[in-house]
């Protein structure tokens, strides 16, 4: 007799006992006929899933984004921005970059702001970050930099040396770890950060029209962050901190939003702007490109279920809809490939049939010929044919290009970039540390010279330095004092 309050096995047979294994008589050994045993022990070796290799530790809600502003459709044919007070269906994920499972969601690190839109058009993910910059320009370098961040082959520590060394190789990081050692590398809570689209991507509009375009999301929370201590003390208590504050704040009714503002760029102005427009290492002034208001995305639902939605989330800077598309910037072209490829990896070929991935805003669903591989677990198609053109009325192309394509000329090979006339790895690093107050110039100094200060060869501490001194005089030379004077201490 069935009853929905019955434990059952994975077969859905009823489990007599759930506290004791089958053993031969009361004291004898266990048999291996215990199927449920069996079934039970095979079932939790199975249950980690490979981590991602970056953003591991993660935090995650639903909500949704309303119109603001339509005026943005001038520049756009994405629909879901076409109309006033128009509401589309949100996931975010938030999370660290280097740390593993379990790590402390306090570090100093960037932190992923990955947003999926559900729209009618299927599903866009602006997959960037709490920082509007980036430590490269090239995706070719993002394993070697990764590797440098993560554990040592040796001692499986995060080595300052790694760090440092490869950064002393990059002085186009400078910039971004400007970022990262001031005061906005540790945000108080994931609700007081802004977001960034990060990357330059393309807008066309319904006259054909081109536009570079870069997303922020400011955070209607204010920004508060925390201190080196603040945060080590913190983390050491509760290394969950922001993601029992976010479930708690949701659960409150206490529901974080984020005005989504963008820049808009006319195509023309890229070719001759002073510096490259889609290198990810730079921001573009406001003065040059004001915020424009799009619209307002609010969370107000935790996922019910952490691994459903959060672990198996799976979002894509590939996943474009009519209106938007890439850029030529390097790194993001990498990360087209590179996102749906671990993906496929970690979750196996049907992740975009999950929950959380499906495009919930398109009509009956994602429709195509794509069949078979493991874990297939709706009704694959059913009887409906596998291939296209077909003459059953399968879906078939809409003829209508999604986005324009980029002119390109000359031979194929390795090129370094087009330099534009104000293109520097230093100049936004030091109007960066300039802008700062005496305050926050004393913190970034003291993070930066007490990790600095942990490496072993003079070499790279001396290259490192340099990079902060070309950025600005005064910046390299309190960072110098400062390494100087800890490691005397030691």
């Amino acid at each position: 007799m069935s009853n929905q309050t019955h434990l059952t096995t994975e077969a859905g047979a009823p489990v007599a006992d759930n506290q004791h294994s089958q053993t031969a008589g009361a004291t004898g050994p266990v048999l291996l006929q215990d199927h449920h045993l069996l079934e039970k022990l095979a079932r939790f070796n199975r249950e980690r899933i490979p981590e991602r290799v970056v953003h591991a530790v993660g935090s995650g809600a639903y909500g949704s984004f309303e119109v603001t502003n339509p005026d943005v459709s001038r520049y756009t044919l994405m629909k879901l921005f076409g109309a006033k007070g128009k509401r589309t269906e949100v996931f975010v994920r938030f999370s660290t970059v280097a740390g593993s499972k379990g790590a402390p969601d306090t570090a100093r690190d960037p932190r992923g702001f990955a947003v999926r839109f559900y729209t009618e058009d299927g599903n866009w993910d602006v997959v960037g970050n709490n920082t509007p910059i980036f430590f490269l320009r090239d995706g070719i370098k993002f394993p070697d930099f990764i590797h440098s961040q993560k554990y040592d082959p040796f001692t499986n520590l995060q080595e300052p040396d790694n760090q440092w060394d490869f950064f002393s190789y990059s002085p186009e990081a400078t910039h971004q770890f400007t970022w990262l050692f001031g005061d906005r590398g540790i945000p108080a809570t994931l609700r007081h950060m802004d977001g960034f689209g990060s990357h330059t991507f393309q807008w066309v509009n319904a006259k054909g029209e081109r536009f570079w375009v870069k997303f922020h999301f400011k955070t209607d929370q204010g920004i508060q962050t925390l201190t080196s201590e603040e945060a080590a003390a913190i983390g050491g208590k509760d290394p969950q901190h922001h993601q029992r504050d976010l479930y708690a704040a949701i659960q409150r009714g206490d529901y974080p939003s984020w005005t989504l503002k963008v820049q808009v760029m006319p195509e023309a102005d890229a070719a001759t702007y002073r510096f490259n427009p889609f290198d990810l290492t730079k921001v573009w002034p406001y003065k040059d490109y004001p915020l424009i208001e799009v619209g307002k995305m609010v969370l107000d639902r935790a996922p019910d279920n952490y691994f459903a939605d959060v672990e198996q989330a799976a979002l894509d800077p590939a996943n474009f809809v009519p209106g938007i598309g890439p850029s030529p910037d390097r790194m993001l072209q990498a990360r087209l490939f590179a996102y749906g490829d671990a993906a496929r990896y970690r979750l196996g070929i049907n992740h975009t049939r999950l929950p959380v991935n499906s495009p919930k805003g398109v009509t009956g669903g994602a429709r195509n010929y794509g069949r078979d591989g493991g874990m297939r677990f709706d009704g694959n198609g059913g009887r409906s044919k596998n291939y296209e053109p077909n003459s059953f009325d399968g879906p078939a192309q809409t003829n209508e290009p999604t986005g324009l394509g980029v002119s390109v000329n000359g031979a194929t090979g390795t090129y370094v970039p087009v330099r534009h006339a104000e293109d520097n790895d230093f100049v936004q690093a030091g109007n960066l540390y300039r802008l700062l107050s005496e305050d926050e110039r004393e913190r970034l100094v003291a993070n930066i010279a007490g990790s600095l200060s942990q490496v072993s060869r003079e070499d790279i501490i001396t290259r490192s330095i340099a990079h902060f001194r070309n950025a600005d005089e005064e910046y390299g030379a309190r960072i110098a004092a400062a390494v100087h004077k800890l490691r005397q201490s030691r």
